[in-house]
């Protein structure tokens, strides 16, 4: 966007024949206003309509303006004065239709383009104007009301995006009018406001080139979307400027209206000081915010910093409520005005930290001052109770939302070790008391197990109403949502409340056994019978498996095991094993005992003991012998017996089940089956546990056809959709039985079939109670703090593999790892992973991935939004302001067909009068990859926020600087085209995970605010660097800044200069580093510099890249604790690669794009990588292989080679390595040979087709 410029040697001629004074331009002004006046009174002929009337008014204005910004001196402003003067006056020769046309076409287009081609909005601002009379200054005032309450009509689509910052200029400006008109209506004495006087010309000065410089833009609408992002990014700047400007004079004026003025009884001080009360709020809140950001910006974290954001954060709270019916009304003057000396405090302090930051003397000066910020708090707060708060009337207690009172605890208790641990300065108001809650619900929770929540259900629910009022209190005041009564009154309460629940808690429940039944389930399931599954089909090979188990194999007792997700089939393959004839026929006795929920041990053994002598009758709990398990021992004793425990929860119950069970050399077998591998594995003797799959597509069509058909068979137009409907159930015997239940109840026409394919979730929860039931059965006996983590797994897309690193990510960004100084968080995620795969509620498919079925997928979804933990948003679904209870966390499925993420989206406009978005705690968007937020769009007020994920958005620079407003977050994943993050980030003090996307190729440089983020565990980028590769300057690092918590950084650009070499010292424990070495373009040095690595004794995985065009070696030694190694672009010796294989912890080694040997023989003699499991070898050159397979790779499971050119053929020697199990070769025919004939040597020497050799994608 640019001013235009007429040519400047035309612009003089023609002034030098018709100059025009500005006393004529002054005529033409008082013309035009007679004219407006005689429209206003209608004395004239001429009709016109409200909207013409406000043209006229707007052309005025822009006259006015013309007029006062421009002296007349010249003759450029000659020259167009006189144009002005030509369009005033052929404005009156036009009749009323005619005059519109004039004024609409040509006068006020001609005007503009006019006011374009001067030089005053270039040069104007460079100095005040002369010093106006009183009347000038007046008209002027007036003159710019105008201008600023038209510029939006004319420029809407550069003030709109700013409206609301532009809105509280125009009342800002109209306040300080409606000031100087009572010095000039002679309302308040000269002396008192004197002082003030000089900046009101000042201030009219400034918001004049503002309307000039706006007038000036013609905004071309051919320019691009960037451009015209600038220009609107320029207008917000030149408001917020202006703002900054205008503030402190307003301030000294409420400072005068609050103390010189009050008990006036003029009407004009009255209504301008009732207008100074509406306003003052959201005047003060926008000075804050800037104050806030200049504070984060410019000045060093510090203590005196840091208690100046105590103090700003406790005087938002403050006027974000003031305008609410809580302040006595006769005091809030009183308020405002101690509100406004506290800012103006905190402003001179911010003033002399930024001036005086070297004096030594000044630092301790604004130290003291700083902390009679927090004395200044306290005296408030003591005020506000005593003073300004209406006392508070008993608000109705807040009662508990949710049903499940366990995994809320685990969220609140989460919460509040976070907030006790963050350093937010919103925190720092309310930590003291957040501790205290904290000690004592953890105390209070640590006696409630399954059982007592049922004893003293009372109990129960008066904390979690308590613990539900906590949260509510807490996040109220962080949020800035109706937090002052929190604050000032609640919290105290509740903190009060809390020890009086405690006290009596401790007095009622035991200690001890709250902790032993913690996980118990909350709910007894009937007993399922060992006729469960009369259908069989599938598991033919299972089947046979599990009978040559039983019938031959060691004389010892063995235990069968048979582990599985929750409607797999495990009791239906148990059941078809223990009624086969084979297995009737070889054991003396057979019993089935389903343990289920059961906790009676003796109980259950009577049941067997019942079996065993042929008792088939119920029995009840007066029946149970005491001496059941020794007559039970007794009467196994000499016999083959096989035993089923079906469906066995926790090893404790198999301990008490098998002790009688005698140990003859019977050949004697237990049958297991369990959710859960750890009983499994407990239980094991010889045999390894039987995970069982998912029934194949035509076992599952089979299952179904049977179930709908008996023995009939399907009718041939009912089979297609019958087998897609078989397909939906995903292999999953139980949902196969009951969707059968469901289709055969339903006539055998195919629309109904298609009816049910289409909406098959809703059947197996709408009408099946069973599919729930025995998930949540699974679902109870987790451990709490496993629970929210696999109802989280929802948040994934049905079928999706999910990547234990991606999961780690997810449950650390809600705070549900509970990360301990004896383990790391990866540590911890792989524990509660284990425990889900145990309990039979995932699928592992490969080491890092599993999947959650569909089944237990929907069981998640549901229990989510039941409990409010996250909802997902769709083009139907979109939440509206109206909204009452949202969850804690919204996952946005974007869809521009369906809604448009802009300014009237709820969740991105702080105006919808929806607080439960400010309550938020995670928020994420999917898809949307080339859309951005509109400029109205705003995510300052979702405060809360712990975890955001808006890689699919890419984000304006205003949206990032106000992302580095929520202090709060823990995980971020951004997409941007910024170098560079804003100076805001450092206020991101509970940062954990950073994820960017930066666009367009362009590399992030790692500015000193990325220095501050002390908590920072893992760093992903497509490129970052210390230094700004367009200008070639490096950021200037403090000696000391470190990130000690930096466990994970990719991808890093260094490059290869000496002061370099240490950098990694800066980053102590690193676990994973992914670097990029590239000499700069003009660099002269001879050869790379690399950085040692070896200073990092953390490090596991590491992915070196070297620049393709100058091959250059390392020489540095590797860090001992490596498993993975990467490089790439490397030119390697043989001494750097036996280096590398004096690496103890290498599992695997891949080398691409690098050179061995100038290209000749890699020789591996005396070479030994002793613990190396994959090889991978990508566009290596070099000739020769000589290696001794088993000597040099003896642990060796795959070996990769892709467009290795230069070798001719595989060693015969890697046959001889036992653990081999893949060869994979692509592009490199003249390798075909040697890998089959290296299968073949393995097959011959072993006697089994063993080694897997994948040939360009085809497996042999």
């Amino acid at each position: 966007m640019e001013i235009g410029k007429e040519n400047e040697g035309e612009i003089e001629k023609l002034a030098s024949n018709s100059l025009v004074s500005s006393a004529v331009l002054r005529k033409d002004i008082v013309d035009l206003q007679d004219f407006v006046e005689k429209l206003k009174k209608k004395e004239d002929q001429i009709v016109l309509d409200t909207d013409q009337t406000e043209k006229l008014k707007f052309l005025l204005a822009c006259l006015q303006l013309f007029y006062y910004m421009s002296d007349g001196q010249n003759a450029e402003m000659s020259c167009i004065s006189y144009e002005v003067h030509e369009l005033v006056q052929s404005l009156f020769d036009q009749t009323g239709d005619d005059m519109m046309v004039k004024l609409t076409d040509h006068v006020i287009p001609r005007l503009l383009e006019n006011i374009t081609s001067s030089k005053i909005a270039e040069h104007h601002h460079s100095e005040s104007s002369a010093t106006m009379t009183e009347d000038q200054l007046v008209e002027l005032l007036d003159v710019l009301l105008v201008n600023l309450h038209n510029l939006p009509k004319v420029y809407a689509e550069l003030i709109f995006p700013s409206m609301s910052q532009y809105e509280l200029l125009q009342n800002a400006f109209g306040n300080l009018r409606d000031f100087y008109a009572l010095k000039v209506n002679g309302c308040v004495e000269y002396e008192t406001i004197e002082h003030v006087l000089p900046q009101f010309q000042l201030i009219a000065d400034i918001v004049g080139h503002f309307c000039f410089v706006l007038l000036s833009y013609q905004l071309d609408k051919t320019d691009g979307e960037d451009d015209n992002e600038l220009v609107v990014s320029k207008v917000n700047s030149m408001i917020v400027y202006l703002l900054l400007k205008i503030n402190p004079v307003l301030l000294v004026v409420m400072h005068i209206c609050y103390t010189n003025l009050k008990t006036s009884k003029s009407e004009e001080v009255g209504r301008l000081i009732k207008k100074l009360l509406e306003a003052s709020p959201d005047l003060l809140i926008e000075y804050l915010i800037h104050l806030q950001e200049h504070v984060i910006n410019v000045i060093t974290p510090s203590t005196s910093a840091r208690n100046i954001h105590v103090m700003i954060e406790f005087l938002f709270i403050i006027l974000y409520d003031v305008s609410k019916d809580i302040i006595h009304h006769d005091k809030l003057f009183l308020l405002l005005e101690v509100v406004e000396a506290l800012i103006e405090e905190v402003s001179s302090l911010v003033h002399n930290l930024v001036e005086k930051s070297t004096s030594e003397d000044s630092m301790n000066a604004t130290s003291c001052a700083s902390l009679n910020l927090l004395e200044n708090i306290e005296l408030l707060k003591e005020d506000l109770t005593n003073v300004f708060l209406k006392a508070r009337a008993d608000s109705p207690q807040l009662c508990f939302p949710v049903s499940d009172g366990p995994i809320f605890m685990t969220f609140l208790l989460t919460n509040l070790k976070d907030l006790v641990d963050s350093n937010a300065s919103s925190v720092a108001l309310i930590k003291e008391e957040i501790k205290q809650v904290k000690e004592d619900l953890e105390i209070i929770r640590s006696y409630f197990g399954y059982a007592e929540q049922e004893l003293h259900r009372d109990l129960w629910t008066r904390v979690l109403d308590v613990a539900y009022e906590t949260e509510h209190a807490i996040n109220s005041i962080l949020a800035r949502d109706h937090g002052l009564l929190q604050l000032i009154f609640v919290l105290l309460d509740i903190v009060k409340k809390i020890k009086l629940v405690r006290k009596e808690v401790q007095e009622k429940i035991p200690k001890s056994s709250g902790i032993i039944v913690a996980n118990a389930p909350n709910k007894s399931v009937e007993s399922k019978s060992p006729t469960v599954g009369k259908i069989i089909v599938g598991f033919e090979e299972e089947t046979k498996w599990i009978i040559r188990k039983l019938t031959s194999g060691p004389a010892e007792i063995d235990v069968i095991s048979i582990v599985g997700m929750p409607g797999l089939g495990k009791t239906t393959l148990a059941y078809r094993v223990y009624n086969d004839k084979s297995i009737v026929d070889h054991f003396d006795v057979c019993a089935w005992c389903t343990v289920d929920q059961e906790c009676n041990e003796k109980k259950l053994l009577q049941k067997i003991f019942n079996q065993v002598i042929g008792l088939k009758e119920k029995f009840s709990e007066d029946d149970i012998d005491e001496d059941v398990a020794d007559k039970l021992r007794r009467k196994l004793c000499g016999q083959r017996y096989l035993i089923v425990l079906d469906d066995m929860w926790d090893t404790a119950t198999w301990d008490e089940l098998t002790r009688p069970f005698p140990e003859f050399q019977k050949g004697s077998r237990v049958i297991l089956t369990s959710r859960k591998k750890e009983v499994a594995l407990h239980g094991k003797c010889y045999s390894d546990p039987l995970y069982l799959r998912l029934l194949k597509p035509k076992e599952s069509w089979e299952l179904l056809e049977k179930r709908v058909f008996g023995e009939e068979g399907c009718p041939d137009e009912l089979k297609d959709v019958g087998e897609k409907i078989a397909r939906k159930c995903d292999g999953l015997p139980l949902v196969l039985d009951l969707i059968g239940g469901v289709i055969s109840r339903k006539e055998k026409k195919e629309a109904l079939w298609l009816e049910v394919l289409n909406n098959l979730s809703s059947f197996i929860f709408k009408d099946e109670e069973e599919v729930a039931k025995v998930i949540q059965l699974s679902y109870d006996h987790l451990s709490d703090h496993v629970k929210p983590c696999l109802v989280y797994l929802a948040s994934y897309p049905k079928d999706k593999d999910i990547m234990i690193s991606e999961l780690k990510d997810l449950w650390i960004a809600q705070g549900l790892v509970q990360q301990t100084e004896m383990k790391s968080a990866e540590e911890v995620v792989e524990i509660y992973v284990d425990e889900l795969i145990s309990s039979s509620l995932v699928i592992p498919f490969f080491k890092f991935i599993f999947k959650i079925h569909d089944l237990v997928h929907d069981f998640c979804y549901i229990k989510s939004r039941k409990e409010k933990l996250f909802d997902f948003i769709g083009g139907s679904n979109t939440p509206s302001s109206s909204s009452n209870l949202m969850p804690r966390g919204i996952t946005i499925r974007y869809d521009q067909r369906l809604f448009h993420l802009d300014e009237n989206f709820v969740l991105f406009n702080p105006d919808k009068k929806n607080h439960y978005v400010k309550h938020l705690l995670s928020l994420k968007v999917y898809n949307g990859i080339k859309d951005c937020l509109s400029h109205n769009s705003h995510l300052k007020h979702l405060r809360l926020l712990k975890s955001l994920d808006l890689n699919g958005i890419t984000l304006t620079d205003s949206l990032l600087n106000e992302i580095g407003m929520l202090v709060h977050l823990k995980y971020l994943s951004i997409q941007t085209k910024a170098n560079a993050l804003p100076p805001s980030f450092s206020n991101l003090c509970n940062l954990e995970i950073l994820v960017v996307n930066n666009l367009k190729g362009s590399c992030m440089v790692l500015s000193p605010c990325f220095w501050s983020l002390a908590k920072l565990q893992n760093v992903r980028m497509n490129i970052c660097s210390f230094y700004d590769t367009y200008i070639n300057e490096t950021t200037v690092l403090d000696k000391d800044s470190r990130l000690e918590n930096l466990r994970t950084l990719y991808k890093l650009y260094l490059p290869g200069l000496e002061d370099t070499e240490d950098i990694f010292q800066r980053f102590p424990n690193l676990q994973n580093l992914r670097v990029c070495i590239k000499q700069l373009p003009d660099c002269s040095a001879k050869k790379i510099c690399f950085p040692r690595f070896d200073v990092l004794n953390e490090l596991e995985e590491l992915h070196l890249t070297a620049s393709w065009d100058s091959l250059s070696e390392y020489t540095h030694r590797f860090p001992l604790k490596l498993k993975i190694l990467k490089l790439k672009g490397l030119a390697l010796t043989s001494d750097t690669l036996s280096r590398i294989a004096r690496l103890t912890n290498l599992q695997a080694l891949c080398l691409k794009d690098t050179i061995i040997e100038e290209g000749k023989e890699w020789n591996m003699e005396d070479v030994t990588f002793q613990y190396l499991k994959s090889l991978k070898l990508v566009n290596v050159s070099f000739s020769e292989w000589q290696v001794d397979g088993e000597e040099s790779f003896p642990m060796l499971e795959m070996l990769h080679i892709r467009r290795c050119d230069t070798l001719m053929d595989i060693p015969d020697s890697f046959g001889d390595i036992a653990s081999l199990k893949l060869i994979n070769v692509w592009y490199n025919p003249q390798l075909k040979n040697s890998s089959f004939s290296i299968k073949e040597y393995v097959e011959e020497m072993t006697g089994e087709d063993k080694l897997v050799v994948c040939f360009n994608g085809i497996w042999s």
